[in-house]
């Protein structure tokens, strides 16, 4: 597993290089978690209501490939994209939307914060607040796209949207629930715990 720490990048080429990673990858292409930040942006997914987007206003709102419906991206948010060959590791896509939530939830919990995921509106929440959203996509049997933190961000933003297409959801962040730690210490934490849980099967 190649962790890859990629700093802050724009959105839409780092879609288009997880695209062509995926569609150049074969059988023997080692996994990749691509840990990032993104400028601020609006992201709709593939069946996203436009409805929606209440207000982009000056934030660019961008199209993509991913499950899910409206989200925001912006500094202090940590993004992690997984690009993994699902058959090799024996996951189904129900199995990672799953891992990626425990990755937060044990994170937190060693805080003393309870979160839990969602099964009809996959992320996770604390005491009903949206803390991560989760998106992906699945082709050729392996995984882009993945899970968005929020660790210490300007939340503002979220008012312009239906988070995840669930009207009046309020987010929530790491620093307001107490968890210490800044974007690439957290991306450290749970990057680490996911690559050692989607190692492929000796």
């Amino acid at each position: 597993m190649i962790i890859r720490r990629l700093g802050i990048v724009d959105y839409l080429p780092t879609w288009q290089a997880m695209q062509r990673f995926t569609d150049e990858r074969d059988p023997n292409t080692e996994d990749e978690i691509w840990v990032l930040q993104h400028p601020p942006v609006f992201t709709l997914g593939m069946a996203a209501d436009r409805s929606h987007v209440l207000g982009a206003g000056d934030i660019p709102l961008v199209q993509t490939d991913r499950g899910g419906q409206v989200t925001y991206h912006g500094p202090g948010q940590l993004v992690m994209y997984v690009l993994v060959d699902l058959r090799r590791c024996g996951l189904g896509v129900r199995d990672l939307v799953m891992l990626l939530e425990r990755a937060v939830i044990e994170q937190v919990a060693l805080h003393g914060v309870t979160a839990e995921g969602r099964r009809d509106a996959p992320g996770v929440y604390v005491e009903g607040r949206k803390l991560a959203s989760l998106g992906l996509r699945v082709r050729r049997g392996a995984s882009y796209h993945g899970l968005a933190l929020n660790v210490d961000m300007d939340l503002a933003p979220f008012a312009r949207i239906n988070p995840c297409g669930l009207v009046g959801m309020q987010v929530t962040q790491l620093r307001e629930l107490g968890v210490p730690g800044s974007v690439e210490e957290m991306g450290e934490r749970v990057a680490s715990w996911l690559a050692e849980r989607l190692k492929a099967p000796a």
